[in-house]
């Protein structure tokens, strides 16, 4: 079975001085936790063992809000990154967690929503070989890592933030890899600015043929929520997906209530202490109105 590691880590300086005290992961995208949303992903991929990896000094605030994970029928575990000596080092520090298991990896300030999104990660997470990662137009694709494209839309290459990218196509924080992952990720030589580049993981995998790069078209929307500017925005947008289809983006109670990790009762309890704010009120409705939403609906 699969396991999640979501990588919450780093300084946060593009947030500073909002980040002095907090972690930037743990910040407002409208009505949750940042954090909310790269979980919710994977659980709907049907990802329930969860490694969180972040710094010694958010390691405590991350315990409080997600606890164990048993009340939304998931597990969480912790793992400190020291510094942040890039992505593809999370898979080194769960090597434990991942235990010889396929994964999943999602970076803490990510944000995924539109049309198609759960079949595209149940897709991905039913792959048994090889790895799975997910390209998106952007307008300054210089900022990541860009695939190159050929005329039949099969992957080139990979290069990380180039100064004259191939294409406007940037790989987003969500990859999907097999058990190889981390004995690929070992072998990774750091880059010119001491990192472990997820680039260069998934150039490893490209180069044997065994990379399914899937294009998110129109309908989708990727937000990396880094900056003042695309926080302001994530958080716009999902207020305004909220309020006209009155569905919450990102709700981890609503999705392991619909996926029977949690049962109408616990739901219920967990709605209680919310109940001010309105998202327990929202997690009442739900059981109240059986909102008839099949799993391929819920974002």
């Amino acid at each position: 079975m699969r396991k999640g590691i979501i990588l919450a880590g780093g300084n946060g300086t593009r947030l500073a001085p909002l980040t002095f005290s907090v972690s930037k992961q743990l910040m407002s995208v409208y009505d949750k936790p940042m954090i909310y949303y790269p979980i919710t992903t994977l659980m709907m991929a049907g990802i329930k063992e969860f490694l969180l990896i972040t710094n010694k000094e958010h390691l405590n605030s991350f315990k409080n809000l997600l606890k164990d994970g048993s009340q939304w029928g998931v597990n969480f575990q912790y793992a400190i990154q020291e510094k942040p000596n890039g992505i593809a080092e999370a898979i080194i520090i769960g090597e434990e967690f991942i235990n010889n298991s396929p994964i999943a990896l999602i970076l803490g300030d990510n944000l995924f929503h539109g049309t198609g999104l759960i079949e595209t990660l149940i897709d991905a997470n039913d792959q048994d070989t090889g790895g799975t990662i997910f390209a998106y137009q952007v307008r300054d694709p210089y900022r990541y890592g860009v695939v190159e494209f050929n005329d039949k839309k099969e992957a080139l290459s990979i290069e990380e933030k180039p100064k004259k990218p191939k294409s406007f196509y940037a790989v987003t924080g969500l990859y999907f890899y097999d058990k190889t992952a981390n004995k690929r990720a070992k072998a990774i030589i750091p880059s010119r600015r001491g990192e472990l580049e997820i680039t260069a993981l998934n150039n490893s995998y490209l180069q044997e043929k065994k990379l399914r790069v899937k294009t998110f078209g129109r309908g989708m929307t990727w937000l990396d929520t880094g900056t003042f500017d695309s926080l302001h925005e994530a958080s716009s947008y999902i207020k305004t997906i909220e309020h006209r289809q009155g569905l919450k983006v990102g709700c981890p109670e609503e999705i392991a209530w619909r996926r029977g990790w949690i049962d109408e009762k616990e739901l219920k309890d967990l709605a209680k202490p919310l109940n001010k704010s309105g998202y327990g009120s929202y997690l009442t409705s739900l059981i109240k109105y059986k909102r008839n939403i099949n799993r391929f609906g819920i974002n």
